[in-house]
């Protein structure tokens, strides 16, 4: 068993033992974490709550066994089956046309042995509506286009899912926002498991579901706001990328952007001493990307599965891939008003502060930026878990909605 391997525990003879393991150690473990929150001095940040320092440390471990055994919960929804359910509506998206892949995209869709595809998509309504998801927008009504995170590998559309908490977020705060979709993108995934749908297959899914919004429902693209939360950040920054790059004359750039800790940089460009992916270690779910000649953890996987037969060199060297690189001069003119939610105490604050810089470097008041202080990655994901910070966000992102 090669110690430099992703997965290491991930055959069931091995697996079945270790998650055994883990679930009776947890009787022990999660009770010491219990008490070793309570003095506030103790606590990865002074300002946590005792549950927030707990539920951290427990999010961690729990991505350390991923590590080890690969994803072991539940298989989410996937771009294979629509899945009903109350609160929602599903609609099968017809794929986009093949003529609207354009460019190096094209190019690199070739090398990755991808096409369009025909994709579940889900709404999300305001509670107690009646108006019918794919109905017109009203008067000053904007829809959310909402990308969901993962690190491109896990996680779903599905508005069950812990991306659907950041659009309901939106929904309850924002009087212009009535309902989202979400497309279901096929994730990657790469050896010791499955080879599939590397860059840009998720790129091209979508372009798939704005291509829906905008040519199948005549959703006008100014009152469309696409949002992305940590890698659906980085896929949103993509597809708004592809867009003004590749003028499409009915598929135009949309209205406004909406970023919610996205994972900017894949590289390893930010990887500095006293870089946020150190000085936050403690303070995040996550675990920054670690490789041979360590054991690679889950972020350095789905970095491998989404670079697939381009390589981990495209994630120093594409503006699709890391745009905040800076290992790169990378341009934003042409990108819609754009707004940028971080935390304070995520490791990957800095390379979304570089974004911000760049962003607001080519766009000017253009950029709204918040980063909310002793906020983990993603935190707009847990109602709940961190707040005001949560809720001081989303109203600073329905004032932003609603200026335009």
């Amino acid at each position: 068993m090669s110690t430099t391997a992703y997965a290491p525990l991930r055959h069931p003879v091995l697996k079945v033992p270790y998650l055994a393991f883990e679930l009776l150690t947890a009787l022990v473990r999660v009770p010491c974490w219990a008490l070793l929150a309570i003095p506030r001095g103790w606590r990865p940040r002074k300002s946590w709550s005792w549950s927030l320092s707990v539920m951290v440390k427990l999010g961690r471990h729990i991505f350390s066994m991923n590590d080890k055994v690969g994803n072991f919960q539940t298989p989410p929804p996937n771009h294979l089956a629509l899945v009903p359910g109350p609160g929602y509506h599903g609609v099968w998206v017809s794929p986009v046309p093949q003529s609207y892949i354009l460019g190096k995209v094209a190019m690199w869709a070739s090398v990755a042995e991808v096409a369009p595809i025909r994709l579940p998509g889900y709404w999300i309504h305001e509670l107690g509506s009646t108006v019918a998801p794919e109905a017109p927008l009203m008067p000053g009504e904007k829809v959310i286009y909402a990308l969901h995170g993962g690190g491109y590998t896990i996680w779903s559309a599905h508005p069950a899912q812990f991306p659907g908490h950041a659009a309901r977020g939106v929904i309850q705060h924002a009087a212009c926002v009535h309902r989202t979709f979400s497309i279901e993108y096929r994730l990657s995934s790469t050896t010791p498991f499955a080879v599939a749908h590397p860059f840009p297959t998720a790129l091209i899914d979508a372009l798939t579901g704005y291509h829906y919004l905008v040519s199948t429902l005549h959703i006008p693209p100014a009152s469309i706001v696409f949002m992305g939360d940590s890698a659906g950040g980085n896929l949103a920054l993509g597809l708004v990328r592809y867009l003004v790059e590749h003028p499409i004359s009915d598929l135009p750039p949309p209205g406004a952007l909406l970023l919610l800790s996205p994972w900017a940089d894949l590289g390893t460009s930010h990887e500095t001493p006293n870089s946020s992916l150190i000085t936050c270690a403690a303070s995040d779910f996550l675990a920054a990307p670690t490789g041979p000649p360590a054991r690679p953890n889950f972020l350095h996987w789905s970095i491998r599965a989404l670079t697939g037969p381009l390589g981990l060199g495209a994630a120093e060297t594409n503006p699709y891939i890391s745009p905040a690189s800076r290992h790169l001069d990378v341009s934003f003119e042409g990108f819609p008003r754009t707004f940028i939610s971080a935390g304070e105490a995520e490791i990957l604050r800095d390379s979304i502060r570089t974004l911000n810089e760049r962003m607001s470097r080519d766009l000017g008041e253009g950029v709204r930026y918040l980063e909310a202080p002793d906020s983990v990655h993603d935190f707009l994901l847990f109602p709940g878990l961190q707040e005001p910070q949560r809720g001081e966000t989303l109203g600073a992102i329905a004032e932003w909605l609603a200026e335009a």
